[in-house]
């Protein structure tokens, strides 16, 4: 189980996503991001607006997923020792 906050995945929040892997915690960054909108919360609206700019790109988009990817792969497991 790793811990990613809303903030490293490209949202607006401290909010914390566990997931075991990248594609979990993906979707819950997105449910969350969902929920967000709805809300018509200012921060994370502006959060989805750059991302939609960088989705213009598909070879950035690309990339900024990998780095995320990568940088979840890096992380340490929630419960390993220090």
């Amino acid at each position: 189980m790793k811990t990613m906050t809303c903030k490293q995945l490209g949202g607006a929040c401290d909010r914390q996503f566990q997931a075991e892997t990248f594609e979990e915690m993906a979707e819950m960054s997105k449910q969350h991001g969902m929920e967000m909108f709805r809300r018509g919360d200012a921060a994370h609206l502006q959060a989805m607006q750059k991302m939609q700019e960088l989705m213009k790109d598909p070879q950035a988009m690309q990339a900024w997923f990998e780095a995320r990817r990568r940088e979840f792969d890096a992380l340490p497991d929630d419960d390993a020792p220090v």
